[in-house]
């Protein structure tokens, strides 16, 4: 079974039967698939969508609930390209998954908030609380790194960009660290003291993020990156998706849309 559904494989078998009717002279467009979280990553490609439409590219955005199956997607075939993820994430599952996938460009950083829906203040985070943060390597780590930062717990050295939980040798609160599925830390706020959640899943679910009694500096290494196969990582379309993401006016439209929320990272 296809990684994308059913539903959007139809779909595409339905514009390839299509596309062969019309005569050859009249095929000038290109379909470019592009893997996306739901929340700000979709919302920009949306307005990507018909400024590269002007250079004969038909974008088709894929939405994807979690940050797994857009880079098996990718690796497979049934996506060209994805947006979703920041560098040490991708450089993670490339590791770990031998996937012969890789960055061409900078789209936008979401810098972490660790969110409460029954304290206003860290401060009033009672200790032994429960504190969910997501459950894989990248995200997870992040989230721990945040809560070091803040003096919250402490890390033992050398840990990089992928502590866990295990690499905590100081826990003042005696906090419970939770590990969960990214897309479902935003449902884990009525479980727990506070979730750390990504910014595309806050605004995805209704959070703002300004509400983060926690947040991240938003200088740092976890600007996220539109990623390709290797092998298409000098096609033209290639060049094209990262030229227009990076005009002007996807620039001014995030900065309007998502008030510092959302940061350009190019």
């Amino acid at each position: 079974m296809s990684i994308i559904t059913r539903r959007t494989a139809l779909a595409a078998t339905a514009l390839v039967a299509l596309t062969l009717s019309i005569p050859a002279f009249a095929q000038t467009t290109q379909v470019v698939r592009i893997g996306v979280s739901p929340g700000p990553h979709a919302e920009i490609l949306e307005k990507v969508k018909p400024l590269i439409a002007k250079k004969g590219i038909d974008l088709k955005i894929v939405e994807f609930s979690d940050y797994v199956v857009p880079n098996q997607a990718l690796d497979a075939g049934e996506l060209e390209a994805n947006s979703f993820q920041n560098q040490p994430y991708l450089d993670n599952q490339v590791k770990d998954r031998g996937f012969k996938i890789e960055s061409v460009g900078l789209t936008v950083n979401f810098p972490l908030g660790i969110y409460s829906s029954k304290y206003k203040s860290w401060a009033d985070v009672p200790d032994g609380s429960s504190v969910a943060i997501m459950n894989d390597p990248t995200n997870g780590g992040r989230a721990l790194l945040l809560l070091q930062d803040k003096g919250v717990i402490k890390l033992k050295d050398g840990v990089g960009f992928k502590p866990g939980p295990i690499d905590i040798v100081a826990n003042p609160k005696k906090l419970k660290i939770v590990e969960v599925e990214a897309a479902q830390t935003p449902r884990t706020l009525a479980d727990v003291a506070a979730a750390a959640i990504n910014t595309n899943y806050a605004v995805d679910a209704k959070i703002e993020p300004t509400s983060a009694i926690l947040r991240e500096d938003p200088k740092g290494p976890y600007v996220n990156v539109i990623a390709v196969r290797t092998a298409d990582k000098d096609k033209p379309w290639v060049k094209a998706l990262v030229e227009t993401y990076h005009t002007p006016e996807i620039k001014a439209f995030i900065a309007e849309r998502f008030k510092g929320n959302v940061l350009a990272g190019w």
